[in-house]
C-alpha cells in the first residue's frame, strides 16, 4: 500500500495540471480496497474511471477517492 501512496505522491497535483493519478488495474484494486469483480463493475456503473494505455487498464486514482467519499456513512447503533 505503501508504494502505491507514494506513486501518487509523485504524480503531479490534478488541480494544477491536466495529469491523471493512473495506476496499473490490480494497483488500483489495491488502493480501492476492491477485487477485480468489483472494480470492473464500478467501471461499467461510472463510479470509478478507467482507461487504456497500451494493453494496460489503468485505474484514475482521483475517481478511487471520489468514490470512497461518495459512500454512506456508518450511523452507531444505540442500544
Amino acid at each position: 500500500m505503501e508504494i502505491i501512496e507514494a506513486h501518487a505522491r509523485t504524480m503531479v497535483d490534478n488541480e494544477k495540471s491536466n495529469r491523471r493519478r493512473l495506476v496499473e488495474f490490480k494497483d488500483g484494486c489495491r488502493y480501492g480496497k476492491f477485487g477485480r469483480t468489483k472494480a470492473y463493475e464500478l467501471i461499467s456503473q461510472d463510479r470509478i474511471r478507467a482507461y487504456k494505455m497500451g494493453g494496460k487498464t489503468m485505474i484514475d486514482l482521483d475517481s478511487v477517492d471520489e468514490y470512497h467519499a461518495s459512500l454512506p456513512r456508518v450511523e452507531a447503533r444505540v442500544n
